[in-house]
């Protein structure tokens, strides 16, 4: 017990033995925790760092100006990245709840926005799978004796295809300006055989249907089991993709043309940064590279440990994540150098947008490395790894919150495996609409509208206004450092208050005043109807938070003011510390009454 002499308050923590025999018994044995603390870190670097470190990051340093676009990128890192990734896991490990329960137990109020950010989940579970069934795809190809992607005279190849790798090659520089690469073509004609527009969706590519099945069936056997299963297969999956950029990103900058490339990466343009879609595409780069507003990671940080130092963590995931992405630009734009000097035009005309820059810059350079087959396996068994990842951790987040919502019902027996079964069975069926000829332009459709972009920004925005101005900034920091035993930098605070709400509704207002048409490979434009279906499927996951707020203010008793006043309150089991006045006896010297629990979690006071 410590008494405080100024106010003559003290406090007195309950013993942890005490705090677990308090547990309800079904609930600590539902829920549990992770094994140790590598587990966490790990299965977090694997839902934080996937396939959009390896193409987003790069094509957007590519499209903003180079190196320019590490400003705007870094000062988003620091102001808004870093203090919402604390945020979400210490509200995680604070409440010990997903991503829905953890709201309805701060400020019901807001409950919404879980809702809101599993809806996003659903979407982007349903979408980002394809790029493993691409992954897949290639990976059985490459077992062939030459890689189809290498060489022209295929069967998808047309005329103006151009083989470099031939020895008697002997072309005009207009012959090749006109040409394509064959491993372009193999992407375009092979692996999507994508159709004029989105107008014209076409028939299903069933060999990628095959790859989705299969990528959904081993995402659902790496998440039936818990965090039991997802754990120990992070100490795998969330490791060795390091070892192959490590490996390929040294290949890259070997080659001829490489540094021609890495100067394109680094050389900025200033003039560049008064274009807010630069800033535009630096902040959501940071909100979706960290999983910022999915509730990832609420839900993983809910099993952690009271008193695990979830700050440290946090800020070394961050930076962890930032470094591989601008490693990752290295081997990017190492082999685009190379490819520019093969073909003798501009770095422009070289890569394509989108997802397409890992299936074109990297199966080029793995083909031409020895041993091709044995590279490109390895590189797209990375790819798979990386996006295996974030895939069932998006599931084990649904799983988390759909089992804290209703415990009693979905721990008994095999009722989670079932629930389970049937959102993956779901997603696989919806995803087939993204495997058909014209998929590529509805992918690109959810990815701008509904997994990034303004989504994310606005539910950003409630979720640092909701924590410091309505549940208390500075009540948080307070349990924060009762979790952790130390009171974080300052400037967290201050960025949940002030900085990081700024940041993101400028950010929001930039984006419609200089909003214009989607395209895709900045040739085609979306047809109006396309940009409203997808402004339709982001106004769908936003507008649960609205919803929610008049559905519990209706359903409240009392005045307005009262309902909203007990909307806003948290519940009374959450941890906190207690504290309360002695008594003074007939000698003047404080006596304490007898401690008594007041909760299982909380602190006793007296």
């Amino acid at each position: 017990m410590a008494i405080n002499g100024k106010n003559g308050t003290c406090t007195a923590p309950v013993p942890k033995g005490y705090q677990e025999k308090q547990k309800t018994p079904g609930e600590l044995e539902g829920r549990g925790y992770w094994g140790n603390k590598a587990e966490f870190i790990l299965t977090v670097m694997g839902a934080i760092i996937g396939p959009g470190n390896i193409w987003r990051f790069p094509y957007l340093c590519y499209r903003n100006g180079g190196g320019v676009f590490f400003i705007p990128y870094i000062l988003f890192m620091f102001t808004c990245g870093i203090p919402l990734f604390f945020l979400e896991t210490a509200l995680g490990q604070y409440t010990s709840q997903g991503g829905i329960t953890c709201w309805r137990k701060i400020c019901p109020l807001f409950q919404g926005m879980g809702y809101a950010s599993h809806l996003i989940i659903a979407f982007s579970a349903t979408s980002y799978i394809i790029i493993i069934a691409w992954a897949f795809f290639y990976l059985f190809l490459s077992f062939s004796a030459d890689l189809p992607w290498a060489t022209c005279g295929h069967d998808w190849n047309t005329d103006s295809c151009l083989d470099l790798g031939h020895p008697n090659l002997s072309l005009s520089m207009t012959s090749r300006l006109n040409a394509t690469l064959p491993v372009v073509e193999f992407w375009q004609r092979r692996v999507l055989k994508i159709s004029d527009g989105i107008e014209d969706m076409g028939s299903l590519r069933w060999e990628l249907v095959l790859c989705l099945i299969l990528t959904w069936v081993i995402c659902y056997f790496c998440v039936w089991k818990g965090i039991k299963s997802t754990g120990k297969a992070a100490y795998f999956t969330a490791t060795f993709p390091f070892v192959m950029l490590l490996v390929l990103l040294v290949r890259g900058v070997t080659l001829p043309g490489a540094m021609d490339g890495i100067i394109y990466y680094l050389y900025p343009d200033i003039s560049r940064l008064s274009d807010p879609q630069v800033w535009m595409d630096a902040g959501t780069q940071i909100f979706f590279s960290y999983a910022i507003g999915f509730g990832f990671l609420t839900s993983l940080g809910s099993y952690n440990t009271y008193n695990n130092d979830c700050y440290r963590d946090c800020f070394y995931l961050c930076l962890l994540n930032s470094a591989t992405s601008i490693v990752a630009g290295f081997a990017i734009f190492s082999v685009l150098g190379f490819m520019t000097y093969e073909q003798g035009v501009d770095i422009s005309e070289v890569a394509e947008s989108g997802p397409g820059l890992a299936f074109i810059v990297y199966p080029r350079a793995v083909a031409m490395m020895p041993m091709p087959q044995v590279w490109s396996v390895c590189f797209f068994v990375m790819i798979i790894l990386l996006g295996l990842d974030s895939q069932f951790v998006g599931l084990e987040c649904l799983m988390t919150s759909l089992v804290d919502l209703f415990p009693t019902y979905l721990r008994q027996g095999c009722r989670r495996e079932l629930v389970l079964l049937g959102i993956c069975s779901t997603c696989c069926l919806l995803g087939f609409s993204l495997v058909t000829e014209g998929g590529m332009y509805l992918l690109q459709l959810m990815d701008h509208h509904v997994c990034s972009g303004t989504t994310l920004l606005l539910l950003c925005l409630c979720q640092s206004v909701s924590i410091a101005w309505v549940y208390g900034a500075d009540r948080f920091y307070n349990n924060i450092t009762d979790m952790i035993g130390y009171r974080p930098f300052p400037l967290m605070k201050y960025c949940w208050m002030y900085i990081t709400p700024f940041i993101c509704f400028g950010t929001f207002i930039f984006s419609i005043v200089k909003y214009s048409p989607l395209k895709f490979s900045n040739s085609y434009v979306y047809p109006l109807w396309a940009n409203i279906l997808g402004w339709f499927f982001a106004t769908v996951s936003l507008s649960l938070i609205p919803l929610f707020v008049l559905c519990k203010i209706l359903r409240g008793e009392g005045t307005l003011r009262q309902r909203l006043w007990l909307l806003c309150q948290p519940v009374d089991d959450l941890p906190m510390q207690q504290k309360c006045l002695p008594t003074l006896g007939t000698n003047g010297t404080a006596v304490h009454p007898e401690l008594k629990p007041l909760s299982h979690t909380e602190e006793l006071t007296q």
